[in-house]
């Protein structure tokens, strides 16, 4: 049940970002997606996938370890991809 309402969060999470990125910039798209990662990808993917690690060694702390190791990963793939987002420069096509 625990896993379903992760995924559900997870689903959700990334069919709003679709929806918010949708027809922007690619500034605003960076900017989107990064917080996405950030807020929700990262803690319900690696909770989603750590938990049926541990469940499949049936070994709690091997569950723990991977969520030690996942979710830094996917936070800081998120805090690359705002700050990419955020620094970007706006593309102007100054035609004379």
């Amino acid at each position: 049940m625990a896993i379903g309402v992760a995924l559900t969060v997870l689903v959700v999470g990334l069919m709003f970002a679709s929806g918010l990125s949708r027809g922007k910039t690619a500034k605003r798209k960076y900017i989107v997606w990064g917080t996405t990662i950030i807020l929700i990808i990262a803690p319900s993917f690696s909770w989603a996938v750590s938990i049926l690690f541990a469940i499949s060694q049936e070994e709690g702390f091997a569950g723990v370890a991977l969520m030690m190791l996942l979710f830094p990963f996917f936070f800081l793939v998120g805090i690359v991809t705002l700050l990419i987002g955020v620094f970007k420069k706006e593309s102007t096509n100054r035609s004379i």
